[in-house]
């Protein structure tokens, strides 16, 4: 312990020095800092001890400092005082944090830890919680399948940067302090989606891909594209055409609320428009199965054209034909073609007609 001059009951009787107690808030100035200790000159009231645990969460100290601190025990067997800057900040805390509150202000903070909920912040001297439902699009853990482990590794790459937050709840009887970062960006937010319209080409970071689609991040606006919106192809996984961190420029098919509908595909002409000119109405033409269902089978024809053969295509007589049974998947058959919808993107074809002999056909 550092050596005092004089002892408090000189230091008392030669002021007229009003005696701190417990519970006490002062002011002091920080004369050596430890490993494990704080220490800190409180004037006439001699010396004080601030130890590690009592500091605080992001404190720096060093000499000269002035500090506020709470009195613990205002005199121990040693003769000094034993202080907390924690409790202190936590008297004024609540009283800043509702100031903070009440006017809606965007603060700063940043999180000391993280669970799989959300991170942990401390400010003013109290704990508080960020839940990963009010993390903004930017920083919300998309991952696969929620896999809770990928979530927690997510939000620890969090922890010690500066976020911009509200304060969402507050409650200094139920000591609860709530955080939100989608609040604070929100009039924003709100700002950027004024300036959007459908059809508009944005630039954006993929922030997550799932099996229905993709989250991209438009300058801390949340897209979706959707599976359907990915390629002109057909897409039966997400993740062989798009990872997290991809650059992507993309159409806004729809505006709705906080989150922009975003389409990759109608960036690029439609290649379906383009080889469906390659078929007409009448020909022979091979494909290869690739879906069956109840009512019929899916044929690709090209790498872009599908067509649908109706159950009622299928062979002849007044019996329905059973699609499993006639086909079998990636096999290739020939098939005519019925009809061509370029409006509807459809083209029908037939079994039974592709069948018949030469001579029926031109009958036909």
């Amino acid at each position: 312990m550092p050596k005092n001059t004089l002892t408090m009951d000189e230091l008392l009787a030669s002021n007229d020095v009003q005696q701190i107690k417990t519970g006490d808030v002062i002011e002091a100035t920080v004369t050596s800092v430890k490993k494990h200790e704080v220490w800190v000159d409180l004037g006439a009231n001699g010396l004080g001890v601030i130890m590690r645990r009592e500091v605080g969460y992001g404190q720096k100290l060093e000499e000269g400092k002035p500090v506020t601190v709470s009195v613990i025990d205002p005199e121990m067997d040693e003769g000094y005082a034993l202080l907390s800057m924690r409790r202190a900040a936590k008297d004024r805390g609540w009283d800043e944090l509702q100031r903070v509150f009440d006017a809606g202000e965007t603060i700063e903070v940043v999180a000391y830890d993280a669970n799989r909920g959300g991170l942990l912040v401390e400010l003013e001297g109290i704990r508080g919680f960020l839940p990963v439902s009010q993390l903004s699009a930017g920083h919300y853990p998309r991952v696969s399948g929620a896999d809770k482990d990928e979530i927690l590794q997510k939000l620890n790459a969090l922890t010690n940067q500066p976020l911009r937050v509200r304060i969402l709840d507050i409650s200094r009887k139920e000591n609860k302090l709530i955080f939100s970062e989608k609040e604070a960006l929100k009039d924003d937010m709100q700002a950027r989606f004024s300036e959007l319209k459908v059809g508009d080409a944005v630039k954006g970071v993929v922030t997550g891909v799932i099996d229905f689609g993709a989250f991209v991040n438009i300058d801390g606006i949340e897209g979706l594209i959707h599976i359907s919106e990915i390629s002109w192809e057909r897409v039966e996984n997400p993740r062989q055409y798009l990872k997290v961190g991809d650059d992507v420029e993309a159409k806004i098919i729809s505006i709705d609320k906080d989150r922009l509908s975003l389409s990759l595909k109608q960036m690029q002409e439609d290649p379906w428009l383009k080889e469906v000119k390659a078929f007409n109405k009448g020909d022979v033409v091979e494909g290869k199965v690739t879906r069956i269902t109840p009512f019929g089978a899916f044929v690709q024809l090209s790498a872009s054209v599908e067509a649908l053969v109706h159950v009622s295509e299928m062979g002849d007589g007044d019996d329905a034909a059973n699609p499993e049974e006639v086909f079998r998947l990636n096999e290739k058959k020939e098939f005519k073609v019925l009809d061509i919808d370029t409006d509807n993107r459809k083209i029908a074809l037939s079994l039974k007609e592709a069948k018949k002999p030469k001579s029926e056909k031109a009958k036909s």
